[in-house]
């Protein structure tokens, strides 16, 4: 078989190699090449580079570091889906997830919900997937590089920071968007000042904000009936904490429940026990930057301590404590695979802790003084994408300032 595979590849590879008749088609070839064999060439010269941190090692570490959340997030669904489906007992509802949950059945086993999480999930998922390998392939043909392994973060993170409702059509466009617009205008992977997956995400937020925020589009189903079951919890806790403050919180939801993950939110959002094992992997194999993790957790610690401090009458935002912030929301997610993304961060040690403490602090300030919109990881982490040249350009300068001063009493 084998050797079967390197004869027909030997017998196509020049069709697409320089001056072939399918050239504009290499990066198709060399990605599917790649992924089926191994690479013949060697380093042959003694003195080179040795580097176990590249593009590929990185991609494929962040991608499988998602999975814990990704799996949660998925039983997550299924729970809640099936919590809201016996209180009102088995649909008749056109929307064909509800077909397909009537015909695997009711089972409250956690391979069951496992699957009901994954009729939601995974359509999302390989959509976003699909047409963002598409754009990602255009932009190779056109450029004549290889498809950068990029994508397979992006299209992740951006499946898991979606609602489990949204349209496929949504999911299409947003990855679009992300890709198109937050990456490959600006030269592909690697040369985009801002997270593609944050930047899709919110475009979506901002386009169709009726179906991507509120209190009804966030547990699977809950969208397809007027009224919601009595004691069936239909708003995420950040929507709870902006009604009521820390008592809408509490009347809702344990802080327990909020960090294991058994409450409504995005797919990957829930729990911060399934995305911090994510950040031990990130940070032990040095691809996500401890300082940024960090900071931002300080930066929130300050913020939403000193709002405490000033309270507020009309607002009962101001009450709720950091902790809270911790768990609720995208806050865990969208610091460990958002805020720590390499290209879009700041490179300096210095820069990466006034980055995350700029992203903590904007994101307590965006939840508690815009009640209009109650989550604010996303819009923070893009804002700080836009600081970050200009923090490492502060940093290396001040650094250079210091060094001639220090030379100049040598």
């Amino acid at each position: 078989m084998k050797t079967w595979l390197h004869s027909l590849n030997n017998k196509i590879k020049p069709r697409f190699i320089s001056g072939g008749s399918m050239e504009k088609f290499f990066p198709l070839y060399e990605a599917i090449e790649n992924f089926i064999f191994s690479s013949k060439e060697k380093t042959s010269n003694p003195i080179h580079v040795r580097d176990a941190i590249d593009i590929q090692r990185i991609m494929v570490i962040v991608w499988l570091a998602a999975f814990p959340a990704m799996f949660f997030g998925m039983y997550n669904i299924g729970d809640q889906t099936l919590e809201y489906l016996s209180l009102i007992g088995s649909t008749n509802s056109n929307d064909w997830h509800h077909q397909i949950i009537n015909l695997i059945g009711y089972n409250n086993s956690w391979t069951n919900k496992l699957w009901i999480g994954a009729i939601y999930f995974m359509p999302i998922y390989i959509v976003t997937f699909t047409v963002g390998i598409l754009w990602e392939l255009l932009f190779a043909v056109i450029r004549k590089h290889e498809i950068n392994e990029g994508f397979f973060v992006s299209s992740i993170l951006f499946a898991l920071s979606c609602p489990p409702d949204l349209p496929l059509w949504q999911a299409a466009m947003g990855i679009t968007f992300g890709i198109v617009i937050g990456k490959e205008i600006f030269g592909g992977t690697g040369k985009n000042f801002l997270n593609p997956a944050l930047t899709g995400r919110a475009f979506l937020y901002f386009a169709y904000p009726s179906q991507i925020s509120g209190d009804k589009v966030w547990i699977a189903g809950l969208s397809d009936h007027a009224v919601t079951p009595v004691g069936f919890s239909g708003a995420t806790p950040l929507g709870y904490a902006a009604e009521g403050g820390i008592n809408g919180l509490q009347d809702n939801f344990s802080w327990l429940d909020a960090l294991f993950g058994h409450i409504p939110g995005s797919v990957g959002e829930t729990s911060v026990i399934a995305i911090s094992l994510a950040a031990i992997i990130l940070i032990a194999t040095k691809i996500a930057s401890y300082r940024i993790f960090i900071g931002t957790i300080i930066g929130m610690m300050f913020m939403s301590s000193l709002l405490n401090i000033i309270g507020s009458e009309t607002n009962p935002m101001f009450e709720v404590p950091w902790y809270w912030h911790l768990v609720i929301g995208g806050f865990a997610f969208g610091l460990v695979f958002m805020a720590t993304e390499p290209v879009s961060a700041t490179a300096t040690d210095l820069g990466r802790w006034i980055y995350g403490g700029l992203i903590g602090i904007t994101v307590v300030l965006i939840r508690v003084v815009n009640p209009a919109f109650p989550e604010g990881m996303m819009l923070a982490i893009l804002f700080a994408n836009l600081f970050a040249p200009v923090i490492d350009h502060i940093v290396v300068s001040r650094n250079i300032t210091k060094r001639q001063k220090a030379l100049s009493y040598e």
